[in-house]
């Protein structure tokens, strides 16, 4: 059984933001990879990746799985951090007129739903608008 610890250590780009900096080239990848894409180096390091940057695509989903029916309509980004990563996210706590391709936002630790009928709650971030 994966105990909600395991959980956390086992899946650090979910929780802490960790991406994966390529020793050789220093392109940095989220979530982390096993092989660079650019040298194909195998070694990495660690580096936890900055906590804002701005909306660069988004879309609004009006149609949403079950488990995320309350919630809709649910806007959805493609956020470039102020590293240049690009990470997909909940943009959140905003109105649709609000979204605009080059807002910044800020990356928020937040929960995400929960999940089963034991209500375990699954946490993540989200995108909020710097205002």
């Amino acid at each position: 059984m994966l105990t909600p610890s395991k959980y956390w250590r086992e899946s650090p780009q979910r929780y802490r933001l960790e991406a994966a900096k390529c020793t050789k080239c220093g392109k940095v990848f989220f979530p982390p990879r096993l092989v660079c894409d650019s040298c194909k180096n195998g070694e990495f390091e660690k580096t936890t990746l900055p906590d804002e940057g701005k909306i660069v695509s988004y879309s609004m989903i009006h149609v949403t799985a079950s488990n995320f029916s309350d919630e809709a309509p649910i806007a959805l980004g493609i956020i470039e951090l102020d590293n240049g990563t690009k990470i997909t996210a909940q943009v959140t706590d905003c109105t649709e007129d609000e979204l605009a391709v080059g807002v910044p936002v800020k990356l928020e630790f937040r929960k995400v739903q929960e999940a089963g009928e034991s209500g375990v709650l699954c946490y993540g971030y989200k995108a909020v608008l710097k205002r």
